[in-house]
């Protein structure tokens, strides 16, 4: 017996050795695989509008936009120069799904990063990070993984580029990056019990190191991705500052607890069509793994991610303002009108109408990338006998973030030997 657990404890420290030089050399990989910024890169015009290049972003004739007065109508042309700030944890995967495919349709050009997924996220975005990126380049779609750099994305864009973006109430999505980052964050390790959120939430200024490796994760997730001071106290004037340089960028700032309504924004904001902003919800997580938060852990979530509440707070009341504008009636038939369609989509495409487990998922094309230990983030099926004229676009809306960048020419190789890694070590 005492021979037996002597050769478990070697194979688990000879693991646990193993499992640290492979992702010390996996984080110095992916830390050294993006470009570093080139200061002396040549200053190119910013051409005002990329816009002429899609073939088929024809003007049409709008009805009741909330641009004109009731009753009244327009004339507008889809707007295809987009910035979307893809925040973490905040439904932003199915945004990018819905952008990609709009891509597609007009034949528009992404400025995409280059062998990752993000623009060398936490490090703020330099232009030299976008794959071929020449200055006085066309781009129409930014809308990778980024820490918000003003004057280096307007360098990259054109002048009248919509930038829009989304949030999501605090104490939800702290609870969701601790669970879908919290093993990539040291400090988390030393957290007794099961449930670690709880624990933390407790006596946060007791586990947090502000220097701490990936400590942003953990407090004001939100205010970090916009390229703000994650680690301000909410009376430090530079918070207001923060959020008023956010509201001067952003001309359509949604919300993940009102998505629908946030896409009927959208929609009248860029003079889409409502084909464009069909959609299943990616990258979800299985219910169970959810820490409900109780009423007192709730309060201690906002309260330590004091300054994403006060920006969320900002942004509520501008969405609501803008829902009022658009008009309630006409935001009710709309979001009804998208619901319906969402559903004949789902019964056409997916098997069984819903999504499932990932262990349920049958083609490895459909599985969504996991946070590390865990397999709790759903996917889809692709229903079997899917007309020929639905078929194509029920395989884009299931395809997972990661696989549709690769169909779309991003060369991910970083990303996925950090996946087969992972694997190896049964991470």
């Amino acid at each position: 017996m005492v021979g037996k657990q002597g050769r478990q404890w070697r194979s688990m420290c000879k693991g646990l050795v193993l499992g640290t030089l492979l992702t010390s050399c996996m984080i110095l990989l992916y830390c050294l695989s993006a470009p570093q910024a080139h200061f002396n890169l040549p200053e190119g015009p910013v051409p005002y509008s990329c816009s002429h290049r899609p073939a088929q972003a024809h003007a049409r004739l709008i009805k009741n936009s909330s641009h004109h007065a009731p009753g009244q109508t327009g004339i507008c042309t889809p707007k295809v120069d987009i910035m979307f700030m893809k925040t973490h944890k905040t439904a932003s995967s199915t945004l990018l799904n819905i952008l990609f495919r709009f891509g597609e349709k007009h034949r528009l050009k992404f400025a995409f990063p280059n062998s990752r997924n993000d623009f060398f996220y936490p490090y703020p975005f330099q232009r030299s990070q976008v794959k071929d990126y020449r200055p006085g380049m066309c781009f129409n779609i930014i809308c990778n993984h980024m820490r918000f750099n003003a004057p280096e994305v307007a360098k990259v864009l054109p002048t009248d580029t919509s930038y829009i973006t989304i949030l999501r109430d605090p104490a939800e999505l702290f609870e969701s990056s601790f669970h879908y980052f919290g093993r990539l964050v040291p400090m988390t390790w030393k957290i007794p019990g099961e449930d670690k959120v709880g624990e933390f939430l407790r006596d946060p200024r007791h586990y947090f190191d502000p220097n701490g490796f990936n400590s942003f994760y953990l407090k004001n997730l939100l205010f970090f991705d916009f390229g703000q001071d994650n680690t301000l106290e909410l009376g430090d004037p530079r918070v207001e500052e923060g959020i008023r340089a956010i509201a001067g960028h952003f001309q359509l700032v949604m919300l993940v607890e009102h998505f629908d309504e946030s896409l009927m924004l959208l929609k009248d904001a860029l003079c889409w069509e409502m084909e464009d902003l069909l959609f299943f919800k990616l990258n979800a997580r299985k219910g169970s793994t959810v820490s409900k938060l109780t009423p007192e852990l709730r309060a201690k979530a906002l309260e330590w991610n004091a300054v994403d509440w006060r920006l969320y707070q900002h942004f509520n009341v501008t969405f609501w303002r803008k829902v009022e504008a658009y008009g309630r009636q006409r935001m009710a038939d709309d979001v009804a009108e998208l619901q319906r369609r969402n559903a004949v989509m789902a019964a056409v495409c997916i098997e069984g109408g819903h999504a499932v487990d990932a262990g349920s998922i049958q083609e490895t094309a459909m599985q969504p990338w996991q946070p590390i230990g865990e397999k709790s983030i759903m996917g889809y099926n692709l229903k079997n006998n899917v007309d020929k004229a639905h078929r194509k676009l029920c395989l884009k809306m299931l395809t997972p973030e990661l696989q549709y960048l690769t169909e779309l020419g991003v060369n991910l190789w970083i990303t996925k030997l950090w996946g087969h890694v992972r694997d190896v070590i049964n991470w």
